[in-house]
C-alpha cells in the first residue's frame, strides 16, 4: 500500500510541475470553503478536471492524496481503508488535508470520510458517479458537506487557454470571437483536448467508450450490454431534443420503459448527458412529459461521428444549456427547464428562481435579425403570457438588437457575446 501512494505521489508531483494549469473560474467562489470543516466534493464527468480542480483550491495548503481509480486498488473494501490511511501518514507525514480522488470506487467510503471528519481533517473527494456520491453523502454527512460541480471548460476558459483576450469592440476581434466559438464548439472544453487538439476525436472517442465500460456497464452490472450501448449512442445523437422512455423502449426492443428510464438513469448519474424537465405548476405533467436532453461537451458531437451532418441550431442550444449549468452550479436557486404547448409552440429555456420565472431564452443559428424564425418569438410571447412574467432573451449567432414585439421587448443576442459576458450574469 505505502508503495502505491508513494507511486500517486511522484505521479502527482510529475502532473503538476510538467503541464501548463490555468484557473477555474469558478475557483475563487469555491475557494472560501476550504477552511470549512465541511467536506468538500468535486462531482462531474471523468476527465473534465475535478482532480486539478481540487489541487487549485489546495495550491499552497498542502495535503495528501490518493486515487482509488487504480487497478492496483481495485477490489478494496472498507476494512482496507484503514490501511490506506496508514499509508498516507507514512508517505506524507502528518496532514490537515486529504484528497479522495474516485472514492465511489470503495465500498463504504462513506463511513470512512465521516470519521476523517470527526477526527478534524479537512476532506476533499472527487467522483464521478452523482447518483452514488448524493445518495451516501446524504445519508452519512447530512449537512456536513458541498457539492462543488466541475465542467469541461467554458468558452472564457478556452480563449484564456489559448491566450486570446478580446474585447469585441473591433471588427476585426468580433470576427475573431466568431472562429474561436467554431473551433470550441467543434472540439469541445476537456483540458485534455485543449491540451492536444490534434488527438480530440480519437481521445474523445475513447474516453466515451472508458465511461460506458467502466463508470455504467461494470459498476451497474448492465446485462444486456450491446443493447444498452445501442441506446445511449442514439440518446446521445438525440441531443438537444425531446425523448421519451416509452418511446427508447419501442425503438430499441426493451422489455419496458422503466428499463429504459434506468438505462439513462445510468447516463445522467456518469453526467455524460443531462435531462431537462418541461415547466408547469403541476407536478403530474412534470413527471409525465418527454424530456430534453444534452451532451456532457459539443465535442462528442463529432467524435462519435453520430450523423453526417450537424444540426448548428441543436449544437448552439446545447452550449447554451452547458453555460446555464455553470452558471447554476454556483447558484442553488436556479431552475433550469424547456416549455411547450399542444400547438408545439416551444420555449428551449425557462430559467426560474424561487416562485418566479425570470426569463425566457430561445436559441437560434440566426446570423440576421431576418433570418430569425418567426416562430422562435411567438414560442416567446405566448410563454409570457402563460408565465406571466420573465426577460425575453433570444440567443442568436451573431444577430444583437432589441425589438418590442406585440408590446414585449425582446433582447437579441450573438452567442459569443453571452458566452464571454462572465459566469455571474443571469441567466
Amino acid at each position: 500500500m505505502k508503495g502505491v501512494i508513494s507511486d500517486q505521489a511522484e505521479e502527482r508531483g510529475a502532473l503538476f510541475q510538467g503541464q501548463r494549469i490555468i484557473d477555474r473560474e469558478n475557483q475563487a467562489h469555491w475557494s472560501t470553503f476550504v477552511d470549512d470543516p465541511i467536506v468538500k466534493v468535486a462531482m462531474g464527468v471523468r476527465r473534465s478536471g475535478k482532480t486539478v480542480f481540487t489541487h487549485l483550491l489546495l495550491e499552497g495548503e498542502g495535503y495528501a492524496s490518493v486515487n482509488f481509480d487504480d487497478e492496483r486498488l481495485a477490489y478494496m473494501d472498507i476494512e482496507d481503508l484503514n490501511d490506506v490511511l496508514e499509508a498516507l501518514y507514512e508517505v506524507y507525514g502528518d496532514f490537515d488535508n486529504l484528497v479522495l480522488d474516485e472514492v465511489q470506487n470503495v465500498q463504504g467510503w462513506e463511513l470512512f470520510v465521516n470519521r476523517l471528519q470527526r477526527a478534524g481533517k479537512r476532506v476533499f473527494v472527487t467522483g464521478s458517479n452523482a447518483n452514488l456520491l448524493s445518495r451516501e453523502l446524504a445519508t452519512h454527512l447530512t449537512g456536513r458537506f458541498v457539492q462543488m460541480e466541475v465542467h469541461p471548460f467554458s468558452f472564457r476558459e478556452f480563449l484564456r487557454w489559448n491566450e486570446v483576450d478580446l474585447k469585441v469592440t473591433t471588427t476585426r476581434e468580433r470576427a475573431t470571437a466568431k472562429r474561436m466559438l467554431e473551433e470550441y464548439m467543434s472540439k469541445g472544453g476537456f483540458p485534455e483536448v485543449l491540451r492536444n487538439p490534434d488527438l480530440a476525436r480519437t481521445y474523445l472517442h475513447d474516453l466515451y467508450s472508458s465511461i460506458l465500460a467502466k463508470d455504467i456497464v461494470a459498476r451497474r452490472r448492465v446485462r444486456y450490454v450491446r443493447t444498452f450501448r445501442e441506446m445511449a449512442l442514439g440518446l446521445v445523437s438525440s441531443y438537444s431534443q425531446l425523448i421519451t422512455y416509452n418511446k427508447l423502449k419501442n425503438v430499441y426492443g426493451l422489455r419496458s420503459s422503466h428499463t429504459a428510464k434506468d438505462y439513462v438513469g445510468h447516463l445522467v448519474e456518469a453526467y455524460l448527458v443531462h435531462l431537462v424537465d418541461k415547466y408547469s405548476p403541476k407536478p403530474k405533467e412534470v413527471l409525465a412529459s418527454p424530456k430534453k436532453v444534452y451532451l456532457a461537451d459539443t465535442g462528442l458531437v463529432r467524435a462519435l461521428a453520430i450523423t453526417s451532418s450537424e444540426d448548428r441550431g441543436r449544437l448552439l442550444e446545447n452550449l447554451v444549456f452547458l453555460e446555464m449549468v455553470r452558471r447554476r452550479a454556483i447558484d442553488p436557486s436556479m431552475e433550469l427547464y424547456y416549455w411547450r404547448d399542444y400547438q408545439d409552440r416551444e420555449v428551449d429555456f425557462v430559467v426560474k428562481r424561487g416562485p418566479r420565472v425570470e426569463t425566457l431564452v430561445q436559441v437560434t443559428h440566426a446570423s440576421d435579425i431576418d433570418e430569425v424564425d418567426r416562430r422562435e418569438v411567438r414560442g416567446l410571447l405566448k410563454g409570457h403570457e402563460i408565465m406571466r412574467t420573465g426577460e425575453l432573451l433570444v440567443i442568436t449567432w451573431d444577430v444583437e438588437a432589441v425589438e418590442e414585439v406585440q408590446g414585449r421587448t425582446v433582447t437579441f443576442i450573438p452567442i459569443w457575446r453571452w458566452l464571454m459576458e462572465g459566469i455571474d450574469r443571469s441567466p
